[in-house]
């Protein structure tokens, strides 16, 4: 479990993502590295365990964005397949968590159960399962299924698959492999058997992984909506929230938490993470400066435009970035950035928000995008981020934060040697982790499922 904070003081949580989505990434800083190599995967994860964080994260494409038909290199500039490089990391680090998105709607069941729960025995209980969903016809294509999936269908899938992963982990119980040399037994006769009759999948077998260290991984999600929100709050164990103003953060953090317990839950079963970004300098002047400088390289001139064509479904490279808005409306039923999941809905309303912003303050196409991508969340000297951050938890904003470095592999190494000794004396993270599974990470317990919990109980009784 974490250390205990102060009285009345919560422990803050802290997670590290790999950039290379959307335009966090300044892939031109000649600091920057590979996207590919694993030596930058190793590095980053190596620094968020040596910060003592709870996990390093890996998002997935199932499909390279494109723009106007052409790969957008400034969304994505790499995406190997995240379970076989948390494998690998498996092997360098000790007790960082391992977190990897999986889509539910281009996958089955079992084939991701098999992988988690393989995942989880490698990495002795160090797993996270990041649930998304897609309706996406563009990444349908590169499967045979192609946008086979109504959206209205698709949180129901999910909640099925994850319902038919859960079953397929408890058909082991944790004293399944029994290794019994005397009764020559090495497991337990009716190990691994299951059955799922159901709307989306209806399969029965035996499953031939034994139960993972943890019970069950940890499972994320990061659905914004009414139903992504309510499925959350269901069943997942951390939420990714792309909140992180405060009052926006807090909304969100009463609407999700207040919805625990009609499931059965308390607030602290459920960990709400935003992601963020922090700039530390010597100064909070020369942090503001820096950070000014790392926006503009994320918002470059061509990106300005690519943002606002996302929105306006039209080409706009004839209009200067440094000049006003177009004076055009925006083409609902076009899309020319495909694979992304911003301005795939609303575009009509968004656009009259950023037109009213723009000349309300005189914004050119460039300062716009700026402005409503948010800038940097934590910039400052480290004493200031490090309070930042903690006020952020401590009046209800979250339980911490994924950070989102802007240079790959090395963004996060200022803060780790600066900023987290600062909230260690703060007493309110961790100075060493005391616990091997991710789950100990989170304060969270083994999950050991009504199915296990019930053979269990059965043995015992027999």
């Amino acid at each position: 479990m974490s250390s205990p904070a102060p009285a009345g003081r919560k422990q803050v949580h802290l997670a590290a993502q790999l950039p290379g989505i959307h335009n966090v990434t300044v892939w031109s800083d000649p600091r920057s590295k590979s996207q590919i190599a694993f030596d930058s995967f190793l590095h980053l994860a190596q620094t968020a365990e040596r910060g003592r964080f709870d996990f390093f994260f890996l998002a997935e494409g199932l499909r390279l964005r494109e723009r106007k038909g052409q790969l957008y290199d400034l969304d994505v500039v790499g995406r190997p397949d995240n379970l076989t490089q948390l494998s690998a990391l498996a092997a360098v680090t000790t007790r960082l968590g391992l977190a990897a998105t999986v889509n539910t709607t281009f996958n089955e069941p079992y084939e991701v159960a098999r992988r988690l729960s393989t995942l989880d025995h490698l990495s002795a209980g160090r797993t996270a399962w990041n649930v998304v969903t897609s309706s996406d016809a563009f990444t349908g294509e590169n499967f045979r299924r192609g946008g086979f999936l109504a959206e209205a269908d698709r949180y129901g899938r999910a909640a099925e698959f994850l319902t038919t992963a859960r079953e397929l982990w408890d058909s082991w119980a944790d004293g399944d492999v029994r290794s019994d040399a005397v009764a020559g037994e090495y497991i337990r006769a009716g190990a691994g058997r299951f059955a799922h009759p159901g709307r989306h999948f209806d399969i029965s077998g035996r499953f031939p992984t034994p139960r993972p260290p943890q019970g069950h991984p940890v499972i994320i999600q990061a659905g914004d909506s009414d139903p992504g929100r309510e499925f959350a709050a269901a069943e997942a164990d951390v939420v990714f929230s792309k909140y992180n103003r405060l009052d926006q953060a807090r909304s969100f953090y009463r609407d999700v938490k207040g919805r625990l317990a009609r499931h059965g839950r308390t607030p602290d079963q459920l960990m709400i993470l935003p992601t963020a970004t922090v700039v530390v300098a010597d100064t909070d002047t020369e942090a503001a400066a820096y950070a000014d400088e790392i926006t503009r390289a994320q918002m470059s001139p061509q990106t300005a435009i690519a943002h606002l064509e996302a929105v306006w479904g039209r080409d706009l490279s004839g209009y200067d970035p440094d000049g006003p808005l177009p004076d055009i409306d925006p083409d609902p039923d076009s899309l020319t950035l495909k694979g992304h999941s911003l301005f795939r809905r609303g575009r009509a309303e968004t656009a009259r928000r950023w037109r009213s912003l723009a000349e309300r303050r005189g914004l050119s196409i460039r300062e716009l995008a700026i402005e409503v991508s948010g800038g940097q969340t934590f910039v400052g000297a480290p004493r200031t981020v490090a309070d930042a951050i903690d006020h952020f938890v401590q009046t209800g904003g979250a339980d911490g934060f994924v950070l989102v470095p802007h240079l790959t592999p090395g963004g996060l190494d200022d803060f780790v040697a600066q900023v987290v000794p600062l909230l260690q004396d703060k007493g309110v993270f961790r100075r060493d982790y005391t616990g091997r599974t991710l789950r100990d990470h989170l304060g969270l317990p083994h999950d050991r499922g009504e199915n296990a919990a019930n053979t269990a109980a059965e043995e015992e009784a027999s």
